[in-house]
């Protein structure tokens, strides 16, 4: 098993939030993520996954009148 797994800091800096921000959704388990002891750690993985899930297609750009 072959994990690529980051801090909580590290995920911040990645996804551009505060570190408070990948801690709430830690515990809203809108993120999954792993315990080590008192740890978090997320896998790599898991950021591609929410990079994946946000994005959403743009509208077509449509000519005023």
């Amino acid at each position: 098993m072959n994990l690529n797994l980051m801090t909580v800091a590290e995920v911040a800096q990645a996804l551009r939030v505060k570190p408070a921000t990948i801690r709430a959704w830690v515990l809203r388990r809108k993120i999954n993520s792993y315990r080590v002891g008192r740890a978090v750690r997320i896998s790599a993985e898991e950021i591609e996954r929410i990079l994946s899930d946000g994005r959403r297609p743009a509208k077509p750009w449509e000519k005023c009148a």
